[in-house]
């Protein structure tokens, strides 16, 4: 069995940046034995297989592997995903913006593809979450410990380190600067003689609200027990966390926001990551994820029907 596949770099304008997602836009007859070999053998951050819902809806089904297993939810995916089919015409983009529903593990999500001249350029998913946050943290001399920087490059003034979980828990550590994002490095050591693990979170997500770069308002990186020293993983699974982290500041008043957050560096495949939130106070927080794509690679995958 030949099965048509590509990949594009997502959350970026730049080929060779981003994060680079394979995409099978036909994968009717892969089981899930095959997808998994399949993304391991591609071996990168996520692959996804394609499957329409009805042939005559804009709906279809996403399976997304990573090289060690299924994924409920990611969001790179789902700009890669959009934009392929936009650009192999599996969608037709007649309209300024076409309206399309991905339907995830987690659940269905409303995805809008915005095109000139039938081609995609921006790809915006809606998300609707409802967070827990603890305002119970480690101290920051204990925060630093964890990320081998010093207690005073932690912000405790603007924000403070919370726990957030929109269904997967992370440790939101703010820093004053960039320069302390990039630098920082997991101290497995200092983590395990802690409590926080024990908050269930095994993820930090470090950010800064200063960025060399005039198109982001923040710099995020991921880092924890499970991510590699020298990794730089997608961040746009933490992005309902992180919104709903914003949101529980005093200071930020209720409204309309949009933002956007850069992942990495120029050296690093940087993405950039666009949201607009709907800060209502309520138990559920609106949130809209977009960013661009660009094509890297096609190929043709032979499948043997024994795997």
């Amino acid at each position: 069995m030949n099965y048509k596949y590509y990949i594009a770099d997502a959350f970026t304008r730049q080929i060779f940046s981003g994060a680079q997602i394979a995409v099978f836009p036909n994968a009717k007859g892969l089981n899930n034995q095959q997808m998994q070999l399949i993304a391991r053998e591609l071996n990168l951050s996520e692959t996804v297989f394609v499957f329409h819902a009805d042939s005559r809806s804009t709906t279809r089904v996403m399976r997304i592997f990573s090289p060690l297993a299924e994924i409920d939810f990611a969001g790179h995916p789902i700009i890669a995903t959009a934009f392929v089919l936009g650009s192999i015409g599996a969608i037709d983009l007649t309209s300024t913006i076409t309206p399309i529903i991905f339907k995830q593990n987690a659940g269905a999500l409303e995805v809008n593809i915005s095109a000139e001249n039938g081609k995609p350029t921006f790809v915006q998913f809606t998300r609707k979450v409802s967070s827990f946050i603890d305002r119970f943290a480690p101290t920051s001399e204990e925060l630093a410990s964890f990320l081998a920087i010093d207690a005073s490059e932690i912000d405790t003034k603007k924000y403070a380190a919370r726990l957030v979980s929109c269904g997967f828990p992370y440790l939101i550590v703010p820093v004053w600067n960039y320069e302390t994002v990039r630098k920082a490095k997991f101290n497995y050591s200092a983590w395990s003689q802690s409590a926080a693990p024990q908050t269930a979170a095994q993820e930090i997500l470090l950010f800064s609200a200063k960025t060399p770069f005039v198109d982001s308002d923040f710099n995020a990186r991921l880092l924890g027990p499970r991510i590699g020293i020298q990794e730089d993983p997608p961040v746009g699974s933490a992005m309902p966390a992180f919104a709903s982290y914003l949101c529980s500041f005093e200071q930020l008043k209720k409204g309309t926001y949009t933002f956007a957050v850069d992942r990495g560096d120029d050296k690093k495949r940087r993405s950039v990551l666009n949201l607009e939130m709907d800060h209502k106070g309520l138990e559920t927080l609106t949130i809209r994820v977009g960013g661009e794509a660009v094509m890297v690679a096609e190929g043709i995958m032979t499948i043997p029907e024994s795997c």
